[in-house]
């Protein structure tokens, strides 16, 4: 087939992969499962990650990326030639062209690494462009103007925050607490006040069940499973959205932190743009119940969740290959 524009979402938690002409076309956890004894490849995407939890000891779920950035070059690699073969197929005449998101703050070395994990894997030309840009374009925001435009990204790893304005960022900041955070806070309240010990899986399904970022008046209920911390037997119990929103707090409260710092690094008249016209979140986080009202209320500029806030990123590296001209100031590695 001939050469196709490919944008990759490459995150902690997910990747997903938008294939000109054909729309988003994969959306699979970003993990691998590995045989210990001799470092064999045997799952990736979604069937690894249903491994997880549920394979012998010889068989080890892994995420390849950590934080935004690659943690196992051989692993990131086997991943994206799985993901890009079943994009566009294994057999191709030309090497496709790659926009590829990566953390604002990521090193010139981490920008290598990805380069070179995405042209091993069969891309040709390959761009490397800020999540925060990409999660804006993605949304719509109008950010060649010289106005500001903050945009509060949230995946599974890392939480990037930024103002934008004439397609670079003014102001930004990164921070390591995001989806997975969420789920580990799960985890350890339901062990330390419900004395019920869970899985990472178990902990993401009562997140989006009935995960909530304030109390509802109306809380909703689910059926959790896990094992007896006193007996070790099996148990389940009845929980409910209000019963984790303190789990979930501390975490949501850094974000706010780093949210309060980049404002306060804006210059003033950009930063009166943002008050006026509000931020907008995106990335799966972002679909957390309520996390709009909260953020509106913490910070006291108007905090807006975008239609299909999952889909953002891999949206705006899609959009990005189609204007390289107009955007190739902000991309990295270039």
């Amino acid at each position: 087939m001939l050469a196709k524009r490919i944008g990759f979402d490459l995150g902690t938690s997910n990747t997903l992969v938008y294939v000109e002409g054909k729309g988003i076309v994969i959306n699979e956890p970003t993990v691998v499962a590995v045989s210990v004894e001799d470092r064999k490849i045997l799952a990736i995407g979604q069937e690894a990650k249903d491994m997880i939890g549920k394979v012998p000891e010889n068989i080890v779920a892994k995420r390849p990326l950590r934080e935004g950035v690659i943690a196992s070059y051989r692993l990131t690699e086997a991943l994206m030639k799985y993901f890009m073969n079943k994009a566009i197929g294994k057999i191709r005449i030309f090497k496709p062209e790659v926009m590829i998101s990566v953390p604002a703050g990521i090193t010139t070395v981490e920008e290598r690494a990805v380069i070179e994990a995405a042209v091993t894997s069969g891309a040709g030309n390959v761009y490397l462009l800020p999540e925060p840009i990409a999660a804006a374009i993605g949304a719509r925001l109008p950010i060649n103007t010289s106005a500001g435009n903050m945009i509060v990204n949230m995946g599974g790893g890392t939480s990037e925050i930024a103002v934008i304005s004439m397609n670079g960022i003014v102001s930004f900041d990164s921070v390591r607490v995001a989806g997975d955070s969420l789920n580990e806070a799960v985890t350890n309240y339901i062990r330390k006040e419900l004395g019920l010990l869970i899985g990472e899986q178990m902990a993401e399904k009562i997140k989006v069940a009935i995960g909530s970022a304030t109390h509802l008046d109306s809380p909703l209920k689910t059926e959790i499973k896990g094992r007896d911390a006193s007996t070790g037997m099996p148990k389940s119990m009845i929980i409910n959205s209000n019963d984790i929103v303190d789990a979930l707090t501390p975490v949501l409260k850094q974000i706010l932190s780093a949210i309060r710092g980049v404002l306060e690094r804006t210059p003033p008249e950009l930063a009166s743009d943002v008050i006026e016209r509000g931020m907008v979140l995106s990335g799966g986080t972002a679909q957390l119940r309520n996390i709009d009202d909260l953020f509106t209320k913490a910070i006291g500029v108007p905090a807006h969740v975008v239609d299909e806030p999952i889909y953002c990123v891999v949206k705006g590296t899609a959009e990005a290959l189609n204007h390289l001209d107009v955007i190739r100031r902000s991309l990295k590695g270039v």
